[in-house]
């Protein structure tokens, strides 16, 4: 098993020490990194080491629209209500767990339909919204209402104290950033000039559209009953403003609680880096608990060895007669000889890469509380066992 590598800070006595140190003191952990960097795959990874080591109920839940976390769980069905991994499945793979592991993925028509059944103010209220035209439209676009609903979903299941653990996969970097901001954003919209002019009465706002050019040609490009649909969908929807601003504003407290702590994966290719340092800056502006980085795809230790060099520059200065020595039945000793040399060369290089890495991971663990290293693995991972097997990498 690899161990988690990290370089000492001073005054880090109370950091965790390893993931597991790190997940067994919080009940939100939220992965977050550029795509295609396996952050769906580490989430994965982590619930279910915790299921396995720590117990309880653990819940790794997706707001990335992709569907990889149910392939990798083995799920059929996987949508927004939580769905539970079988016993089977840890079983199949040689593990019995301590806890039970969960997963759902977000559905953001049914998650808005739910909201608004939960902040209308009355029944009729709530039917008017439902049934309003330009409902699924409009919360299928304003204030990046995906982003909202993720959060609001998550606060809705944390709150509920379901789990014991909720593991959360984000969407690529930038737009995790989104994922941060959406609470804000809907308080900020209600309270906006834009919706008081949307919520004015109807009267009014017909006499000022036609004063102005601009509304003329909206009154006569959309019709004035597409206006007036537009009118009265925000005017029942700001009867559920206060609890809209009161639950995004809870929702922001959630996620600078010391519960809740933030996991950046990336691999060590520049492009990606350079996003992880991005949303690294990003969590210590908004005061944001970031836990550890994890840095998938590391080239393996013994590269770096300083022994390792002296042979393969040996290899390469000696090429022709180390060929002649092992060619017998083999291949002509040229051919030999230009297949040793290449072997060499290649290490040498791959040694570069390698000590170049160990850089990078110094400089990236001087702000998290740890660095958790994942190697290269022969094989895709495709099930609940390539998990577990990822997870021991990075867990102790």
């Amino acid at each position: 098993m690899a161990a988690p590598t990290r370089t000492p800070v001073e005054g880090d006595e109370d950091r965790a020490r390893t993931l597991e140190q790190l997940l067994a003191a919080k009940e939100i952990a939220i992965s977050c990194g550029a795509g295609g960097v396996g952050k769906t795959t580490a989430a994965a990874a982590l619930g279910a080491m915790a299921a396995t080591h720590l117990g309880g109920k653990v819940l790794v839940l997706t707001v990335d629209p992709a569907r990889r976390l149910a392939n990798a769980l083995g799920l059929e069905q996987f949508g927004n209500t939580e769905i539970r991994v079988p016993d089977a499945a840890f079983a199949a793979s040689g593990v019995e767990p301590r806890g039970e592991l969960w997963a759902a993925m977000l559905d953001t028509k049914r998650s808005w339909d739910d909201l608004v059944r939960r902040h209308a103010p009355d029944p009729r209220t709530r039917d008017a919204i439902l049934r309003n035209s330009l409902y699924e439209n409009i919360t299928g676009r304003f204030v990046q209402s995906h982003d909202y609903i993720a959060m609001e979903r998550l606060y809705e299941i944390h709150t509920s104290g379901a789990y014991d653990l909720i593991v959360v996969d984000t969407p690529p970097t930038r737009n995790a950033i989104d994922f941060l901001e959406a609470p804000e954003r809907m308080s900020e919209f209600f309270s906006s000039r834009l919706l008081r002019w949307l919520t004015a009465p109807s009267k009014s706002r017909v006499l000022s559209m036609a004063s102005k050019p601009f509304y003329r040609v909206a009154d006569t490009i959309l019709g004035s009953q597409f206006l007036g649909d537009i009118a009265e969908f925000f005017s029942l929807f700001q009867t559920m403003a206060p609890g809209f601003v009161q639950r995004a504003d809870a929702v922001a407290r959630t996620l600078s609680d010391r519960r809740t702590t933030f996991l950046v994966v990336s691999t060590l290719e520049s492009a990606p880096v350079r996003e992880a340092e991005f949303f690294i800056a990003e969590l210590d502006a908004r005061g944001l608990h970031l836990g550890a980085v994890v840095l998938n795809k590391v080239l393996p230790a013994y590269l770096r060895r300083t022994a390792t060099t002296g042979v393969a520059r040996r290899l390469c200065a000696d090429a022709d007669t180390i060929a002649v020595k092992v060619a017998d039945g083999v291949a002509p000793p040229d051919q030999v000889a230009r297949v040793l040399h290449e072997v060499g060369e290649s290490f040498l290089n791959y040694q570069v890469v390698a000590k170049r890495e160990s850089e990078q991971r110094a400089e990236m663990a001087r702000t998290p509380d740890l660095v958790a290293t994942v190697p290269y693995f022969d094989a895709d991972i495709h099930d609940l066992g390539g998990l577990l097997r990822l997870g021991e990498q990075i867990w102790r």
